[in-house]
């Protein structure tokens, strides 16, 4: 009877401490829960079992295509057939589409030179996100606010991107402040360093550039497409 007893104590005395451990958050193993966690890092009476949820990465948003030499071959053929710096041209694509020939704005404009529907079918372009159409008839609408505004490039870019009854009404770049932005930006583009300009006749300008180059244009904001020797 009294070795029954000091068995009932003991599992009293074990039951007490299990209880204890329980109620203060404390991890309470066996011999061999111990044996099966061998990888555990920690195993103080502090430590607390904590689901592993298995991080899923994020899907990679593809960035817009960039200027990296994109569509060489038909800036340079636009460029050629329209007279138009392939600087312009490039700077122009770089602001209204990114370079992304699958590009649509919010008002319908499409394509690399953003062509609305309306422009696209006078300039004869009929799939406007088939790149060299785009870049075609981009430019030759380019060419032509060029040839309108006297062969100043801030109103030619302002004409393409406003229009040009708002540039022949307001004498210069509309007040429109994504307008004034546009202009600023693709001249920031297309501009490149320049030593000294030279006005020669017939409005040609002599341009000397840091490198040595000479370039001769007609293009009032430094056409660096130009013939040059």
């Amino acid at each position: 009877m009294a070795s029954s007893g000091h068995r009932g104590l003991i599992v009293l005395g074990v039951s007490a401490v299990l209880a204890a451990a329980s109620s203060a958050g404390a991890e309470v193993r066996t011999v061999a829960d111990r044996a099966s966690c061998g990888k555990c890092a920690r195993t103080g009476p502090s430590y607390q079992q904590v689901a592993f949820t298995p991080t899923v990465p994020r899907a990679v948003r593809r960035p817009a295509p960039r200027d990296h030499g994109a569509y060489s071959r038909e800036i340079a053929e636009a460029s050629a057939r329209y007279a138009v710096p392939e600087r312009l041209i490039r700077a122009v694509i770089r602001v209204e589409s990114g370079f992304d020939h699958r590009a649509v704005s919010p008002t319908g404009a499409r394509g690399l030179m953003q062509l609305m529907p309306e422009t696209a079918a006078i300039l004869g372009v009929r799939d406007p996100f088939d790149p060299r159409q785009n870049i075609h008839g981009g430019t030759r609408h380019l060419r032509a606010m060029l040839e309108r505004f006297r062969q100043d490039v801030r109103l030619a870019l302002a004409a393409y991107n406003a229009g040009e009854r708002p540039v022949v009404q307001h004498g210069g770049v509309p007040p429109y402040p994504e307008t004034r932005q546009y202009v600023a930006q693709v001249l920031r583009y297309y501009k490149a360093p320049i030593e000294r300009v030279e006005l020669r006749a017939g409005g040609v300008r002599r341009i000397v550039q840091p490198d040595g180059t000479v370039v001769y244009t007609n293009i009032a904001f430094g056409g660096f497409s130009a013939l040059s020797r």
